[in-house]
């Protein structure tokens, strides 16, 4: 299958079924064995049939969802799960063998969770969610429709929050709760913690990668993404339609406003106002940031100009003030 233009190969044979998100690799159609390609409307060929799109990369993930749909599942509740007093079930939920599902739970229809999975008291999940394995969800968490949530995630843990007694820390209590809205995605391995008071809220439509770590009392607006290994601190908001790139970060209590993008390992420090791309440690404008990144690798050099620079300012102050010091010693003789 093509992936922006490269080939891959399946038990040894080249896959026919092609797209080109990427114009620049619209040289390479001649050579594909591929007998139909999805493609943007500027792409051309005479010898190849085209689909032509507007959006070559969604038209391919509607293309492979239904070629190769999600598998059905059984709608039972496995005999090996728990499920404790005063639960909810609605239609065709599946709980595979080892569930744990706590006292006052509600499970809307078309919900499966896999093996191994933990709610706690009081959780409660939209509609045609799926839950991965060894997720927890900690008690009072509400979870929307359409949700996925990967394996290894854990919602609800405790907010980091502790108040200092002399050398020892006393821990505060976390009385809040995490909201995940409609149609978020939560990637494998993420921390989402529950909130001080009130709560940690991600927005409908917001998608978050693997190893993302969002603390207490963070809200994340709609359609937002966050990449992997991002840690946002506590009481941070985030706009609509924000990118964090991998390995960004932000510190507490900061505002990040709508369409914002953060660049690598970005580290915003204070509030972003709309509509700028930044990056950095601590974030500047990314115009600016390349400017300096340009200036690291020539910094050793610089150094010894400045060094060299320096010696031969000593040397020229250390004559200049022999030449006064004899010139002083002449006019007293």
């Amino acid at each position: 299958m093509k992936q922006n233009g490269k080939n891959t190969q399946r038990n040894g044979t080249a896959d026919r079924r092609h797209f080109i998100a990427n114009s620049k690799y619209a040289r390479h159609i001649e050579q594909t064995r591929a007998s139909a390609i999805v493609c943007s409307p500027d792409i051309s060929s005479e010898t190849k049939t085209l689909l032509k799109v507007a959006n070559p990369y969604l038209a391919y993930a509607m293309i492979v969802r239904a070629l190769f749909p999600l598998p059905d599942e059984s709608g039972t509740v496995d005999e090996r799960a728990v499920v404790g007093r005063q639960v909810s079930l609605g239609k065709n939920v599946t709980l595979y063998p080892f569930v744990f599902i706590g006292d006052g739970c509600t499970i809307d229809d078309n919900v499966t969770i896999y093996p191994h999975c933990f709610l706690g008291n009081g959780v409660r999940v939209g509609r045609d969610t799926r839950i991965y394995p060894n997720v927890t969800i900690r008690e009072r968490c509400i979870i929307g429709r359409r949700v996925i949530i990967q394996p290894g995630a854990t919602i609800g843990s405790d907010g980091f929050g502790f108040a200092k007694d002399g050398a020892q820390y006393y821990k505060i209590p976390q009385i809040g709760i995490v909201q995940i809205d409609d149609d978020v995605e939560v990637g494998a391995g993420n921390t989402i913690d529950r909130a001080a008071m009130e709560k940690t809220w991600i927005k409908r439509g917001t998608k978050i990668d693997n190893l993302v770590h969002l603390a207490h009392n963070v809200v994340v607006g709609q359609d937002s993404v966050i990449v992997a290994q991002t840690g946002i601190s506590g009481s941070t908001k985030i706009g609509d339609r924000v990118t964090f790139a991998g390995q960004s970060a932000t510190i507490g209590h900061v505002t990040v406003g709508d369409d914002v993008v953060v660049g690598a390992r970005g580290a915003v420090a204070s509030d972003v106002s709309p509509g700028q791309v930044v990056s950095g440690t601590p974030h500047m404008p990314h115009r600016l940031w390349l400017k300096a990144t340009r200036v690291f690798e020539k910094l050793p050099d610089m150094r010894k100009t400045l060094l060299a620079m320096e010696k031969k300012v000593n040397e020229l102050e250390s004559e200049i003030a022999a030449l006064r010091g004899s010139k002083r010693d002449g006019f007293d003789t």
